[in-house]
């Protein structure tokens, strides 16, 4: 194997949009860096079970419900 040939994998901090942190290994910076996220599993819709609704746009929707509404446990 060719010397010097993956990067740099070290212990950074990575602070979360609530303020806490937490130390995991990476390629990010330098030894002992911080990595501030904008949007963590605290925040984001994905995980928290948000508000999103589905937009039936051109009725795509409805028409992918009826093609395969055998498919679908309601």
């Amino acid at each position: 194997m060719k010397p010097d040939t993956h990067p740099d994998y070290h212990f950074i901090t990575v602070v979360m949009t609530d303020g806490s942190t937490y130390q995991t290994r990476s390629t990010y910076g330098k030894e002992g860096d911080k990595l501030a996220l904008d949007i963590d599993p605290s925040t984001h819709p994905a995980w928290t079970g948000g508000n999103a609704h589905l937009l039936d746009r051109g009725g795509r929707v409805s028409r992918f419900n009826n093609k395969f509404a055998g498919f679908i446990k309601k």
